[in-house]
């Protein structure tokens, strides 16, 4: 799968997890800066809870000039694609990366009676993207004074 920019998005493997890792926690560092909150998970994974997410989901990685510049995962459970860790390298945001990646992630689920996902309350162009490509709101939850999860579902097949 091509954009304007040559990009192009498959299954991740396992010696590009380091890499992915690093660029989770670059994407990440403004979720955290909006929220002013570094204590959030993604910043602080590990290779081996990365590997293991890798070995149960799918892991997909979109690529420019052989560098890894986004990535989404995904896992099927009971008819349901659990979407999770949408990124996109800083200087590649806005340019139609993180939709190819959802559409790709959704076709790899194809059978899936569901895709559900979350974001922040305050993460406004993430919200606007899975809006734009069919997600819709159907649950909060409050981590704190300061962070609201907005849950999103579609539905699948």
């Amino acid at each position: 799968m091509e954009t304007e920019i040559s990009v192009k998005i498959e299954h991740s493997k396992g010696n590009d997890l380091n890499e992915i890792l690093n660029l989770q926690k670059e994407a990440y560092r403004q979720e955290a800066e909006i929220y002013n909150d570094f204590n959030i998970q993604p910043l602080h994974q590990t290779i081996d809870s990365l590997i293991t997410e890798w070995k149960d989901g799918v892991v997909l990685k979109a690529t420019s000039n052989g560098i890894i510049v986004g990535s989404v995962r995904g896992q099927l459970t009971d008819g349901v694609c659990k979407i999770g860790k949408l990124i996109v390298k800083p200087d590649f945001q806005n340019k139609g990366i993180g939709k190819l990646l959802m559409k790709e992630i959704e076709e790899k689920f194809s059978q899936a009676d569901f895709f559900e996902l979350f974001t922040g309350h305050k993460s406004d162009k993430n919200l606007a993207l899975y809006k734009k490509i069919g997600y819709k709101e159907f649950r909060r939850e409050t981590i704190s004074d300061s962070l609201h999860l907005v849950f999103l579902r579609k539905a699948g097949k």
